[in-house]
């Protein structure tokens, strides 16, 4: 085999290793093609989001329903505005409930939807009345703390 051709095949397999390392990154990252399909947007407001990002998961009853598909911040109210989409597939009753959650004691968060019983459902546009923010680890730490020192003061 010359040397010009096994120059090639390398290069081909280096090339084929990256293209498939961008891949895997990319469905990590959950940055890749999403299968919603139609969709329609709803938008929730939180007092605090954590460390939730734009294309994490919205699940209900542990399924993926949707994706976080815009952040803001609301300079009227100081809250988060959360825009979610959502399969066409999936209709919520208006008294679903949003809350952060995180998957495993320290892993990603989510957005879970837990499903009221209004006969009444969410069209594209309508707000999430009824939401709860993230837990953050480090305020609970605190508090824990706080508490402890100010029994220590009172024996």
């Amino acid at each position: 085999m010359s040397r010009t051709t096994l120059d090639l095949w390398v290069g081909f397999f280096v090339s084929m290793g990256i293209v498939s390392m961008i891949f895997l990154a990319l469905r990590v990252g959950n940055l890749g093609g999403s299968n919603l399909g139609e969709s329609y947007q709803l938008k929730a407001r939180f007092d605090n989001i954590g460390s939730l990002k734009v294309r994490s998961a919205v699940k209900s009853a542990g399924v993926v329903v949707g994706r976080v598909s815009a952040i803001d911040f609301d300079v009227e109210t100081y809250e988060a505005e959360v825009t979610l989409t959502i399969s066409d597939r999936y209709l919520f009753p208006t008294d679903t409930f949003a809350k952060i959650m995180t998957s495993g004691l320290l892993g990603e968060q989510y957005i879970g939807l837990a499903v009221g019983g209004d006969e009444k459902m969410l069209k594209r546009g309508d707000v999430i009345s009824k939401t709860q923010s993230a837990i953050v680890i480090e305020d609970l730490i605190s508090q824990f703390m706080f508490k402890k020192a100010s029994e220590g003061d009172v024996q």
